[in-house]
């Protein structure tokens, strides 16, 4: 009997170590995982920096100006691949510095792709005084800044020097000054202006 009493008491202090370590690391492996996808989730909802009154000028592969921006405030989502904008200001910059646009917007997307959106009170400007288009007013843009193509599904105005036109969403080139109405609206043109 002592035997198994000796025999018993050994298992029996095998196991209670078992259960102790086990005891002892379940929480470690309880925590690791779980804290670290939780700590990446929050990381990629947090901007990597910020920024306020900022200007950026970005160039081609020529060394010239292609565009430049400045926000009021500024965070850049690097996880994600995005940069917000608040108040943005940006100068598209074409062959010709007279041929050079501003676009204005209270909201600003800028994606990695060179994409960029923008909302609430867009307008765009003509910096030159020989283009067709002067200005051109929106709530929703979307300009591809390699290609200076735009679109837009939302209503827009377009200003010229003696007329307005009217419609529901455009699609444009800042580079060949093209652009096609989706929904013309109306068009009202004053020779005298």
């Amino acid at each position: 009997m002592s035997e198994e009493k000796g025999v018993s008491r050994l298992g029996l202090s095998i196991s209670a170590l078992f259960a102790l370590a086990l005891l002892l690391y379940i929480p470690i492996w309880m925590d690791e995982e779980p804290g670290t996808e939780e700590r990446e989730g929050v990381d990629a909802l947090s901007p990597a920096y910020q920024a306020t009154n900022l200007t950026t000028t970005f160039y081609d592969e020529n060394g010239n100006r292609n565009h430049q921006v400045f926000a009021t405030s500024m965070e850049h989502y690097d996880q994600l691949g995005f940069v917000l904008f608040e108040q943005p200001e940006y100068t598209v910059y074409l062959d010709q510095e007279s041929s050079s646009w501003q676009v204005t917007a209270k909201e600003g997307t800028l994606y990695n792709n060179n994409l960029i959106q923008l909302e609430s009170d867009v307008v765009i400007k003509s910096l030159g005084d020989e283009n067709f288009v002067n200005t051109i007013t929106t709530d929703f843009i979307e300009i591809n800044l390699d290609t200076k193509k735009m679109v837009s599904d939302q209503p827009v105005v377009i200003r010229g020097a003696p007329y307005v036109i009217n419609s529901n969403g455009f699609t444009g080139d800042l580079q060949t000054q093209q652009y096609e109405l989706i929904d013309h609206v109306q068009t009202i043109y004053s020779p005298g202006n």
